[in-house]
């Protein structure tokens, strides 16, 4: 096992160390924040001074030098835009994105394992097929389509839920909503399918022939053995929700880390976008590793392997 967390420790690294490098260069495709953030009258020897103070006159290989020598004592700079370090500002922006993704998350999982299971347990029922059609269109309707529709529905012509804001619950449901609907899809079909090969094993076949009750055959035997495929798809559907949290938190104006990248590319606030995608890239390295675990707490052999 600490070989295994070795080994996945050094790809991780070298992974960050090419996404640090792609960003870096990619940012500054962008363009000079110099030209965004003074105005267009301001004089040429201004501008030359605030291209000076934040080394934007240097070649652009010294720049970079220069990023990975703060970037080896985790300083990611300063916000152009109000002067404040980079990661806090990013570290303040994340939990707001990181509860949003945890309600959607865990909401997605819970319908999406009863209703998966319940249809899974009579193929080709009615409640099979009204499940594997709403689950089929939760998969495919786009989040900013939901998102749109729903503060036209439920901010404008109801006028039953706050467009924006996170005082209350009640500003939370339709970002959470937004987060959720796709997720919940993608894993609804995937527990049903798992669910369909784990009944027809004979170990559940034994025990419907002994009379055990169907909660208990579906949700006490077959359940766990059809969690694997689950666990590698929600795994993928929660790194994907930083996707998601970019659409939810801009149109509900939520302050979170996918606002805040928003926010910092239209600005060309470079020192921030590289602090927010190295957080958001750590965590999803974390998540990886946390899924390799529960493999190992669900499957015996994955652990002794």
């Amino acid at each position: 096992m600490r070989s295994y967390f070795r080994q996945r420790t050094m790809q991780s690294a070298i992974s960050l160390f090419g996404l640090v490098v792609l960003v870096f260069f990619l940012a500054r495709l962008t363009g000079n924040p110099t030209d965004l953030l003074l105005p267009v009258d301001t004089p040429l020897a201004v501008r030359e001074e605030f291209a000076a103070r934040h080394g934007f006159d240097q070649p652009m290989l010294v720049q970079f030098g220069r990023y990975l020598l703060d970037l080896l004592q985790f300083d990611f700079g300063e916000s152009l835009r109000d002067g404040r370090p980079a990661l806090q500002m990013v570290l303040q922006a994340f939990p707001t994105t990181l509860l949003l993704s945890f309600w959607a998350m865990l909401i997605s999982l819970v319908i999406a394992i009863v209703t998966g299971s319940i249809a899974a347990w009579r193929p080709g029922g009615v409640f099979d097929r009204i499940a594997s059609l709403i689950s089929l269109a939760g998969a495919s309707i786009p989040n900013f389509w939901i998102a749109i529709v729903g503060v036209l529905v439920f901010s404008v012509w109801l006028r039953a839920l706050p467009t924006s804001g996170t005082g209350t619950p009640w500003h939370w449901i339709m970002p959470v909503t937004v987060l959720f609907v796709r997720p919940c899809g993608v894993l609804t079909q995937v527990v049903r399918s798992s669910m369909i090969d784990a009944l027809a094993s004979p170990y559940v076949k034994t025990a419907r022939a002994r009379g055990v009750r169907s909660r208990v055959v579906i949700f006490g035997h077959a359940l766990r053995n059809a969690m694997l495929p689950v666990v590698t798809v929600a795994g993928d559907q929660a790194a994907g929700m930083v996707n998601g949290a970019v659409i939810a938190e801009t149109v509900f104006g939520f302050p979170g880390i996918g606002k805040l990248m928003i926010d910092s590319i239209m600005f060309r606030d470079f020192a921030v976008i590289q602090a927010a995608v190295m957080v958001t890239a750590v965590a999803i390295f974390v998540l990886n590793i946390l899924i390799d675990l529960a493999y190992a707490l669900l499957d015996p052999r994955v652990r002794h392997g």
